[in-house]
């Protein structure tokens, strides 16, 4: 009965699209039946595909900040659940994927850091599993097969025979609504406080504020120095993170190969203009480090180096809320009047993500030589389920949220602990802290902002539960409110009415020729190391040469041609926008 049910549903997908009917429409069509039919909401019959003997699965991750065993709570319940330990292979320079490549074997499940090169030579020679062979996303992915069908058509786009070999990331169970807010400014509040709470207009008015504040906190919780940053390079990808990132918080552009995109205005800027947002903010972080602002272990600490810093204290901003307040706050800084919120330039128009039924850029794949294809879809089908979201998320269910007998969401006490304390222990049968066992893949499957259909009407986003968003937690919060006026971030993030909206689209990156990938790796290489010594730069003389160098020598390297094959992308990507507005308007 189950299959059919399935069945009738890749049917009906099916003859939607022969007749034209948008796949947007017959994507909410299908999830609000889906809520309705109990055939479809079943879960994955394990009990044929369950080993024996407990198995090892290879994650190939591009995403993935650690390497090695998932272990902890979630290996622990991948364990119990599927009998499986998972292996996660990072991918700390692009040699790790070319190995994997010559050997044939990407491994078990595959996770892509973009729709782009990488994962269409991997299509091209075969190293994906066809999720339609033998019938795999119907009886092992039913819940993504039901709730997901326009992610779906956007993947089978990608490839040139129309054939499913995954879904990207953060799918959206509306195309109306907007995602929360990531490029929040977040500073210390406590700090900003003791200032007066001067005016910061611009960032020139900001590195004066984290002079200031250096003064009067020059040491971090541990007695080390403090700065008005810290940096990490793992995940610089064509430029360095956080400087493209910075022009994404200030200006709304979005990164887009060697360069910026403004979705207001469809306009593309190279990274390497003189007069340009990549270049403006390069400059930025050279002021900040000849401040002595610049954490100097920057570029050589990685992300967890980066992370001690904040969570201790010793930098001050950070213009994402995930690296900045989300790991400060925890309940030793808030109760003792600590904390990092918010804290926009005025002139600051930050991107704001739409939400996309076809979901992102970072694909979530099987390879194509695993001994367990049903295994791996069944694994990716849980963690696309609410119990699944939920669980990648804030930790075992009962152990650390539920749902009230009205079936609004709750954190346990353990649960709210670990939101603002990674270190927190774990209760038997887990072991170890929250931060253990975190979930290693570094990849989402339904975005933060959707709909959770096993809650009351509410989000997987714990910032908007009706539990969470009540009175403040903290003084120091309470304090934050009443100068922002508002009682969350997102809401003082709108309530400033500066921001970019980035619509969710079907675009995705095209493919480069062999020629022009040797020449864009070698452009970003000289982009990357050009741009670390720029921002170690000790006087603006020194910057600029610096900069002018590197421009010399990413022309040598064929950055043109990178350019314009870009711009060539930015009318793809513009057309892509147009359609999608036309698409909601109907």
């Amino acid at each position: 009965m189950r299959k059919m049910g399935r069945k009738i549903m890749a049917f009906a997908a099916a003859a939607a699209m022969a007749a034209g009917v948008p796949s947007a429409v017959f994507a909410e069509e299908t999830s609000e039946a889906a809520e309705e039919s109990g055939d479809l909401l079943e879960a994955v019959d394990l009990e044929d595909i369950i080993p024996d003997e407990t198995v090892t699965l290879d994650v190939f991750d591009q995403l993935a900040n650690y390497s090695g065993e998932q272990v902890g709570w979630f290996g622990q319940i991948m364990l119990d659940k599927f009998n499986v330990k998972l292996n996660i292979i990072s991918q700390p320079d692009k040699s790790v994927y070319q190995t994997r490549m010559e050997s044939g074997d990407l491994g078990d499940i595959v996770i892509w850091g973009n729709d782009g090169d990488d994962y269409l030579k991997a299509i091209d020679q075969g190293m994906l599993y066809d999720w339609n062979e033998d019938d795999l996303l119907a009886d092992y992915g039913p819940y993504i097969n039901a709730h997901m069908q326009a992610a779906l058509e956007k993947n089978a786009s990608l490839s040139d025979d129309g054939t499913v070999y995954g879904f990207g990331h953060a799918v959206a169970s509306s195309a109306k609504d907007l995602q929360s807010f990531l490029y929040t400014w977040d500073l210390r509040f406590d700090l900003y406080q003791q200032l007066g709470c001067p005016e910061i207009k611009n960032l020139d008015d900001m590195i004066e504020v984290l002079k200031q504040m250096k003064e009067i906190c020059p040491t971090d919780d541990n007695g080390n120095p403090t700065y008005g940053v810290s940096l990490f390079n793992d995940w610089d990808g064509n430029m360095v993170m956080f400087v493209k990132s910075t022009a994404t918080a200030y200006y709304g552009y979005d990164e887009f190969g060697f360069g910026l995109y403004d979705p207001d205005s469809n306009t593309f800027y190279p990274c390497l203009d003189k007069d340009g947002p990549y270049l403006e903010m390069l400059k930025f972080y050279n002021k900040l480090y000849q401040a002595g602002l610049v954490d100097p272990d920057s570029q050589t600490q990685g992300y967890n180096g980066m992370l001690e810093d904040y969570q201790n204290g010793t930098a001050f901003l950070n213009v994402f809320n995930f690296l900045g307040s989300a790991l400060y706050n925890g309940d030793s800084h808030l109760q003792a009047g600590k904390a990092m919120y918010p804290v926009k330039p005025e002139d600051a128009k930050p991107i704001v993500y739409g939400q996309s039924i076809y979901g992102g850029n970072r694909i979530w794949s099987i390879g194509a030589n695993t001994e367990y294809p049903e295994l791996c879809m069944a694994i990716i089908n849980w963690l696309s389920t609410p119990e699944g979201v939920m669980t990648y998320n804030y930790g075992p269910k009962d152990v650390c949220w539920y749902y009230d007998e009205d079936g609004y969401t709750h954190f346990t006490d353990i649960g709210k602990a670990a939101k603002t304390d990674i270190t927190t222990e774990m209760p038997a049968p887990y072991s170890g802290t929250f931060d253990d066992g975190q979930f290693k893949m570094n990849n989402e499957t339904w975005a933060l902002d959707s709909k959770n259909p096993d809650s009351n009407g509410e989000t997987y986003n714990y910032r908007n539960w009706k539990s969470f968003s009540s009175a403040a937690g903290s003084e120091i919060e309470q304090q934050w409110r009443d100068w922002a006026g508002a009682e969350t971030p997102d809401q003082y993030m709108l309530k400033q009415g500066k921001y970019t909206v980035s619509p969710g689209t079907m675009f995705s990156d095209g493919a480069h020729s062999d020629e022009l990938q040797v020449e864009w790796d070698q452009v970003a290489t000289c982009i990357k190391n050009g741009s670390w010594s720029a921002i170690y730069a000790n006087s603006d003389e020194e910057f600029d040469q610096i900069v002018d160098q590197m421009i010399s020598d990413a022309g040598s390297y064929g950055y043109e041609d990178c350019i314009a094959f870009q711009k060539e992308e930015a009318v793809r990507r513009s057309e892509a926008e147009d359609a999608a507005e036309a698409a909601s308007e109907e």
